[in-house]
Parts: structure tokens; sequence; C-alpha cells
């Protein structure tokens, strides 16, 4: 009997700063029941899905609006409303927001949600771009480091529920599905399907001309792409897109099967559902024999892939 589920993506529109928290909720409950529709059991929603993408503002610690974009606790009286319809319609999600723990840690998180309400799986994001330094020289920041601590979770699979055929799961953020080590060691615990939620700049967001929304949307699909070929297993990246108080943002948003071929994309940089019929058997072909792990792996030659962090060129 064929494993298969029916996957959303739920591409966001610009947020911008001054929506208001229940403006933004009612277009997510609005795109989830659209997804329940067309008979999806799980959606996923892009990174920080609550909010606009604050880093990209200079804001000083303790500040009250820096403050106010992050979650206290997961859910929370101000989405509770997105929690309670999921479980009403009897579809799981995927979602993303800024976490802040009780001893004070902030974290880019993301969570899985089950059909039923329950939170299936956690991640924090691992790979945070850009700086923890004020640029003054540039209209927009990239400040992820300034706001966030690195992730402490590693890269946790986990398995769906019976109703979902019981998939290997696993979730990266944003810039994590740029880097092959988070898919990796992913696929070393069998993943199936690989959720990532994204807020990427349609410009260079560290400086410099070389990049454009053409160039990184690109570049964003191929990294789904790649990896995941390379480890067999379907992919979802689910962008907030457009332009966010003139600070552009790609879409791109895809699913892509275990092949690496895109089957469904986001064709606006609005809100937009993408939807694919889901196969996990279809990850077997790649699991048993190219990528067949156990047969041809020889983890004693990368060691500097855990060893070193920069790049040491020869004598």
């Amino acid at each position: 009997m064929p494993r298969q589920i029916r996957l959303a993506g739920a591409q966001l529109g610009p947020i911008q700063r001054a929506d208001s928290r229940a403006a933004t909720l009612q277009r997510l409950i609005a795109l989830l029941e659209a997804a329940a529709k067309d008979g999806a059991e799980l959606v996923v929603f892009p990174e920080l899905a609550l909010t606009t993408f604050f880093p990209r503002w200079y804001m000083p610690d303790g500040d009250a609006e820096l403050l106010g974009y992050f979650e206290k606790s997961m859910p929370n009286p101000a989405c509770q409303a997105l929690f309670d319809r999921a479980k009403q319609l009897g579809v799981g999600f995927y979602l993303g927001y800024a976490e802040l723990t009780p001893d004070g840690h902030r974290f880019n998180t993301a969570i899985t949600v089950g059909p039923d309400g329950a939170v299936l799986g956690k991640y924090r994001k691992i790979h945070l771009p850009g700086s923890k330094d004020f640029r003054p020289a540039q209209e927009f920041q990239q400040l992820e480091k300034r706001y966030f601590e690195y992730g402490d979770m590693g890269f946790p699979a986990f398995r769906g529920p019976s109703v979902w055929n019981s998939p290997v799961l696993g979730m990266l953020v944003c810039n994590d599905r740029r880097w092959p080590e988070g898919w990796r060691v992913l696929g070393l615990q069998s993943v199936e399907l690989v959720m990532v939620g994204y807020n990427s700049a349609s410009y260079d967001p560290n400086g410099g001309p070389n990049e454009n929304l053409e160039r990184r949307t690109f570049h964003s699909v191929l990294a789904a792409q790649a990896n995941a070929y390379m480890n067999a297993t379907w992919a979802i990246a689910v962008a907030k897109a457009g332009v966010e108080d003139g600070a552009g943002l790609i879409g791109g948003s895809c699913i892509v099967d275990p092949n690496g071929i895109v089957v469904a994309q986001a064709k606006t940089l609005g809100d937009e559902l993408i939807i694919a019929d889901v196969d996990f058997d279809a990850c077997l072909q790649g699991k048993e024999k190219m990528f067949n792990f156990a047969q041809h792996r020889r983890p004693q030659w990368y060691g500097p892939i855990v060893e070193q962090v920069g790049a040491v060129p020869p004598k």
C-alpha cells in the first residue's frame, strides 16, 4: 500500500512592520483552510511566519518592539487560533517563529504540529547569516547573529503520525538549506521529508551588487534540489516573499522529489499555495542504490568536515 500524504506549501507575501498580529494570523488561517479544502494533510509555513523579517532593522537589546517579535511559549494566546483551526480541520503544520525561552535565550525556531494539535518536533536554526554589528552604511541590515543564538538541538529527525504513514521528518530554517551538513545528518537518520521555511533577501544582505532576485531564487531552488537528491528525500522550501517596507524578499517556494525534480513551485511573490502528492516510497530508489550510505560512505576520510571551520589551502 502506498505511503502517501498530500503536502502544501503556504507561501506568504510581505508582512509589513506595521501589520497587526491578528491580521497576519488570519492570513495564515486562510491559507491553512484553503489547503485543507484541497485535501492537504500537512501545511508548511515560512520562517518567522508571524512577523515581518525584523533582523533587517537595528533595535537595541531590551527594546519593546524587538521583544514583541518573540514568542514566550508555543502555542500562546496570540496564535492559538491557528492551532485550534488546524486541529478542527485535522491538518498538521510547520511554523517558523522567534522563540524566547523562559531563561532568556532567543532562537530562530520551527516546530511541526500534528493533526491532533500536538507538537511533533522542534528545531532551532544553526546556520545564522549576517553579523552582530550594526552597519550604518547599509540601508537594510542582516542582524540574525545579534538577535538570535545558534541553535542548540542539532538536526533531529522524528516520526510523523500513522495517519501520515509514519514518515521520517526533519526541519531546517532558511540559511540552513544552503549547508549540506544539516541535510546529511538528517539523511543519516533516513529522513523522507525535509521542511524548510525561509525569508531570503532579493539583494545581497551583506552589501554588494552581485546578487539579485533572479540569482538568489535560482540558488534557493538549487539548494533544495541538490540536497533532496543527495539524501534521497522529499523537500519542501517555503518563502515569505515580496517587498517588506522597501526590502525585497525572494519567492520560489517549491516541493522537490527525491530525484531532485521540482514538482510544484510558486509563481508569485504573494500569498500562494503549492500542493503535491508525496509518495514516501519514492525515496527507496535513492536510499537503496546510489545513496545507500551503509554500502558507500567512507567517513574515515570526512574528518575535516567536523574538525575545522574555515578553509585551509594547501601549502
